[in-house]
């Protein structure tokens, strides 16, 4: 038998997922994601600190030159406690097609199409862009539409700027903008002058499509995406760093580097000076039923990521002493929160502290039929909620809003 059908077996449709983190050296590490305080630098100082986790990822990291194998790729872990195993989550599904992810999902996409991470940055990140399908495809990638969820649970600190940039400001014009970045290597290109900042609270979310222009503030944020990594840094001087000018040009064609004119057409205008983000971005979580009733059942379920096709995601809440069995039309990848417990065969558990390398049990992947046929989730402790996060593929079957 493969390990990839051992896993499915062993698990009963639900695998247990590896931590699985990436560096980033243009980032200083928030050290809110629970790793270890001697191992956020363990990769060595060129390659920065480790302020992301990647969940259900099937997608590398492009993280330059020094990127290490397999970075980004999300691991399965096989076989008994002291024996275990690991095998690339795309490996899985690229052997198990269907069984894994859906026939409809597999049949369309070839893959899974998404992840989720957590990011953790204790200052502010550049303005940037995330490219659309069009111009990610000159450069040999799929375009990136996100989104952010901000957990309670990891965000008793704000980190230093807790605001986030996003759009173009109504009135400011193309040639402005433009300004700004062939001004790009002349220190700060003033570009946020341009933009309007949001407070981020906790609890809370934003929806952020290709062609956007944003720049995350420093809330520890949970962010599902499309499985691409391509982005365009727009912002020279953030948080007094440098930011080096090949990032300007990352995502552009080779015989576009340059050309000013480019970078203008990643960005969606319309999208960028429409007055009304707070209305059409952000996220309120929205319970899937009335809350009374999910109460009366032992569990309280909503969704926190909705205005994109390309994935949703839910926040999902066991009471203390419950055991509920929850159905989903689609398969989905999710990571603990708070609380411990069991889901089928398995332990979950929300580690205080984890060490690089480590093995964890809060993190796994639900096949599309064991979450059609209902996963059945016991809350052992008398006093603590569990809550999940769960990161679904697109087109989600149950998200009618």
């Amino acid at each position: 038998m493969s390990l990839a059908k051992k896993a499915l077996e062993e698990g009963q449709g639900i695998l247990r997922l590896a931590p699985n983190w990436v560096p980033r050296s243009f980032c200083v590490p928030g050290r809110r994601i629970k790793l270890h305080p001697d191992d956020y630098y363990i990769l060595g100082g060129e390659r920065g600190g480790i302020d992301e986790r990647w969940f259900s990822s099937t997608t590398p990291a492009e993280n330059g030159p020094l990127t290490g194998k397999d970075e980004g790729l999300s691991k399965v872990v096989v076989g008994p406690e002291g024996k275990e195993e690991l095998i690339l989550l795309k490996d899985v599904i690229d052997e198990l097609q269907g069984a894994i992810i859906g026939d409809r999902i597999w049949n369309e996409y070839k893959s899974w199409p998404m992840y989720s991470k957590f990011f953790d940055n204790m200052g502010p990140l550049p303005h940037h862009i995330h490219h659309n399908d069009e111009h990610a495809a000159k450069v040999g990638q799929k375009g990136k539409p996100e989104a952010y969820y901000f957990p309670p649970q990891l965000n008793n600190h704000g980190g230093d700027f807790p605001y986030t940039f996003f759009g173009i400001a109504p009135g400011t014009t193309k040639e402005q903008i433009k300004e700004c970045l062939m001004n790009f290597t002349k220190g700060d290109n003033k570009i946020t002058n341009y933009s309007q900042a949001f407070r981020l609270q906790p609890g809370t979310g934003w929806d952020v499509p290709p062609g956007m222009l944003h720049a995350p503030g420093s809330l520890c944020t949970y962010e599902p995406q499309k499985a691409s990594d391509v982005f365009a840094m727009y912002q020279s001087l953030v948080n007094e760093a440098i930011i080096p000018e090949e990032l300007l040009w990352k995502g552009t064609p080779k015989d576009r580097i340059g050309d000013y004119d480019q970078l203008m057409e990643v960005i969606d205008w319309e999208l960028n000076v429409n007055p009304n983000l707070l209305e059409t971005r952000f996220m309120e979580p929205i319970p899937v039923k009335p809350l009374e009733e999910m109460e009366a059942a032992g569990y309280i379920d909503k969704w926190i990521c909705y205005r994109s096709a390309d994935f949703s995601a839910k926040e999902l809440t066991v009471l203390p002493g419950q055991t509920v069995v929850i159905k989903d039309s689609a398969a989905y990848g999710f990571i603990m929160m708070q609380g411990h417990g069991t889901i089928g065969v398995w332990d979950i558990e929300t580690p205080a502290l984890i060490r690089y390398g480590q093995l964890t049990h809060d993190e796994y992947f639900v096949t599309e039929k064991a979450a059609m046929e209902g996963v059945k989730i016991t809350n052992l402790s008398k006093t603590d909620p569990i809550v999940m996060l769960k990161h679904f593929g697109p087109n989600n079957p149950d998200l009618k809003l």
